[in-house]
């Protein structure tokens, strides 16, 4: 520990800083990303930084394919006596959310500014950090004396689009990357900061567009209303064939999957170290309630099961120009998370189905920009592993370890797992109470993340080591 945290202190956070400054906007949020330069510029100042480390052996190359973001590969050879260990893969990525309005005074997105342990800016915590862990893990083992197997760090900028990019160079990557054992993501979360904690699933998640269009122009709601029916109604009933509107629960059954038993179970021991997991990291304002008081169905609900949330809205005018017409149309963004092991091309096809089938009043629908992706449930953790995961709570955090399930997706993680079916998978990463991934005043609690290098150190250590 002492060895990684000099390391953070010297080296890392002060070039994580610069990075923060780089406004590498993913390609969702930045159509123009090739021609502004900034996820380029991203990739370049994290190459250099490692290049400069000087680990011997080590490589690190861009890759570009024709159309498509691009991908820093970092190939750090096996330690003496671990080359027969497979491959490792440590994965983060290097693209950002947006800035978003509404950060505190004296922070910004592009502004990195420590305060109270913590390193303020977008990308800071997701998920920049995580090439430095990454290479400072390996680094910090070669200079104690640890081994290690083969380390590939894959570093992509499209992750916050959905990683629509990364099976291309997967595929290129796959012969060369040879038997991974071991998958290592730097990009999820904690429940607390005083332990590790291990991701073991994540959810899947389908996306849509539905407008409903009742008129050609909008008319007068005095001579209209009564004769043509709202659009916005006719959105209601048809989500009401989706959602509960009472209780939130999704209806239809290619949404839902039953909870493992093994999962329900690691919900429990998570909630006895931690009793508020999900809602005390969600800032709601007093008076209002969460969907459920139990924290073990909160958590159920927020990793296992079915939600919906409407993410955007249009032709709906501000209010203070709203004047007295019955719109044409109405369209909103639906954005659903599944359960981890659901189907999501099932899940999207039964919700085009409910959405366009006998529509109230022969109103059109149309759905655009539908897309899904893929969950993920970890493989029991092995032997060696569980060990390695109890020594780093030993030595690193003085605490024991503990699961949870994550609300978002990762879907990397369903694709290393379907290409490496027999790897074991370490999921974890910074992401704590307070970090705000992806809203106003993002922030690294930078202990905590020197902390989870160590662990992982530990963790390669143990691989390169395994029987």
């Amino acid at each position: 520990m002492t060895t990684v945290q000099r390391q953070w202190d010297s080296a890392v956070q002060p070039s994580l800083e610069r990075l923060v400054e780089i406004p590498a906007l993913s390609p969702a949020f930045d159509p123009d990303w090739a021609a502004s330069g900034h996820l380029d510029a991203a990739i370049a100042h994290v190459e250099t930084w490692i290049a400069d480390r000087g680990l011997a052996g080590a490589t690190t190359r861009v890759l570009r394919l024709p159309g498509r973001t691009p991908l820093l590969v970092v190939d750090v050879p096996a330690t003496s006596g671990a080359e027969d260990a497979g491959t490792v893969l440590l994965y983060g990525h290097l693209d950002k959310q947006p800035p978003v309005g509404g950060w505190s005074e004296g922070l910004g997105p592009w502004t990195p500014v420590v305060k109270d342990g913590r390193l303020y800016g977008r990308g800071a915590a997701d998920d920049g950090y995580a090439a430095y862990a990454a290479t400072t893990a390996v680094e910090a083992l070669r200079a104690t004396g640890g081994a290690h197997a083969r380390a590939v760090i894959l570093l992509e900028t499209g992750e916050e689009s959905g990683s629509p990019d990364l099976p291309a160079y997967l595929a290129e990557l796959s012969e060369e990357l040879g038997e991974v054992s071991l998958v290592v993501c730097l990009d999820s979360g904690a429940g607390d900061y005083r332990r590790i904690w291990l991701t073991t699933s994540l959810r899947g998640m389908a996306q849509l567009r539905v407008r409903v269009t009742v008129l050609d122009a909008g008319q007068h709601s005095g001579m209209a209303g009564g004769v043509v029916p709202s659009s916005f109604r006719v959105l209601r009933v048809l989500l009401d064939r989706i959602e509960d509107a009472e209780t939130g629960r999704l209806l239809l059954p290619e949404l839902s999957v039953e909870v493992p038993a093994n999962r329900v179970e690691e919900v429990r021991e998570a909630i006895e170290a931690v009793p508020n997991l999900v809602s005390d990291g969600i800032p709601m304002p007093a008076d209002v309630r969460p969907i459920v008081d139990d924290p073990v169905e909160q958590a159920l609900n927020n990793t296992w099961r079915p939600t919906l949330s409407v993410i955007g809205a249009a032709g709906l005018p501000d209010p203070d120009e709203a004047g007295n017409v019955l719109r044409p149309s109405t369209t909103l963004a639906l954005s659903f998370r599944l359960p981890p092991t659901a189907d999501p091309e099932a899940a999207l096809a039964a919700l085009r189905t409910a959405l366009t089938s006998d529509v109230p009043y022969g109103a059109r629908v149309e759905l655009e920009r539908s897309e899904c992706a893929p969950g993920w449930n970890a493989p029991e953790v092995a032997p060696w592993l569980a060990s390695a995961l109890a020594t780093a709570s030993d030595e690193v955090f003085a605490a024991p370890w503990r699961t949870m399930g994550i609300g978002g997706s990762i879907p990397f993680m369903g694709l290393l797992h379907a290409a490496y079916p027999s790897a074991q998978f370490v999921v974890t990463g910074a992401l704590g109470p307070g970090s705000n991934a992806h809203v106003p005043d993002e922030s690294l609690q930078l202990d905590y993340a020197a902390k989870i290098t160590a662990a992982v150190a530990v963790v390669l250590d143990a691989h390169a080591r395994r029987d």
